[in-house]
């Protein structure tokens, strides 16, 4: 049997940041497929929206995809030159 000290040439992540990276990809997948909206993410995840929010803070993942801009009302329309 080989001594597993002696077995480490190159450092392997620990168990902790291989699950974080596996659930920021899957909270990434989630998040493409619900076309950004977080409640939809959540719910594909089956988590409660609150904690992908408190998940996606731990891991660093801020929301990838930008709020579409308001549709136009007829007073913007009063408004541009």
């Amino acid at each position: 049997m080989s001594d597993p000290s002696k077995d480490a040439a190159a450092p392997h992540p620990g168990l902790k940041q291989l699950l974080d990276d596996y659930e920021r990809r899957l909270i990434l997948a989630a998040l493409e497929r619900a076309g950004g909206n977080q409640r939809r993410a959540a719910r594909l995840l089956g988590v409660l929206p609150t904690t992908l929010c408190e998940k996606m803070k731990r891991l660093g993942i801020r929301s990838a995809f930008p709020r579409p801009a308001p549709p136009e009302t007829p007073a913007d329309w009063e408004r541009r030159p």
